[in-house]
């Protein structure tokens, strides 16, 4: 995209380490460069949900541009550069003799403020000028992963959210269809 910021916030997506980054410790894209690779799948996903869906709901594209897919999608996770480590766990070889595999840790404690709060908080830092559904979508990306540890208001916000910003929707949507059909665990 041509988004005022822009350039500045792959300059500081490089520094954090986003590119080579998993995208989880044990779960979809636990990998180097995983992260990344997540992050063009959902891209890839959201484009194609925004054009079908499109047709079906041609308001959906009035109120939904493809530079809001790619922003949302490509950044709702910029929050996870700098939270894993690689490390090693004890794990059981095929002779069931204890050995040390390579793993990485989770490490919350750089501005342990919240998943989808963080992806937005950084992104406004570095300079990126997001809209309103954009920082709805990225902030409530995680929906149900999420509610087990809110509060009565913020399930009443995520679903106000819901109902205001079809490009929540479009996101959880896609990030739910790659990290399930399209990536893989190692």
């Amino acid at each position: 995209t041509n988004r005022p910021g822009i350039n500045h916030v792959i300059i500081k997506l490089e520094e954090l380490g986003f590119f080579t980054a998993p995208s989880s410790s044990k779960f979809h894209g636990n990998y180097d460069g995983g992260l990344l690779e997540h992050s063009i799948n959902v891209a890839r996903v959201g484009v194609m949900l925004l054009e079908q869906m499109s047709k079906i709901t041609p308001e959906l594209a009035q109120n939904v541009t493809r530079e809001n897919i790619l922003i949302a999608c490509l950044l709702h996770d910029v929050c996870k550069a700098e939270v894993y480590e690689k490390g090693f766990k004890w794990a059981k070889d095929e002779n069931n003799k204890w050995i040390q595999e390579p793993c990485y840790n989770v490490n919350y404690d750089n501005f342990p403020v919240g998943h989808g709060e963080k992806s937005v908080i950084q992104l406004l830092r570095w300079g990126l000028e997001l809209t309103d559904a954009e920082i709805l979508a990225i902030r409530w990306h995680m929906h149900a992963w999420d509610l087990a540890f809110q509060s009565p208001e913020a399930k009443n916000n995520l679903n106000a959210a819901k109902q205001s910003c079809p490009l929540l929707c479009l996101l959880q949507a896609a990030d739910g269809l790659a990290s399930s059909l399209m990536e893989k665990t190692v």
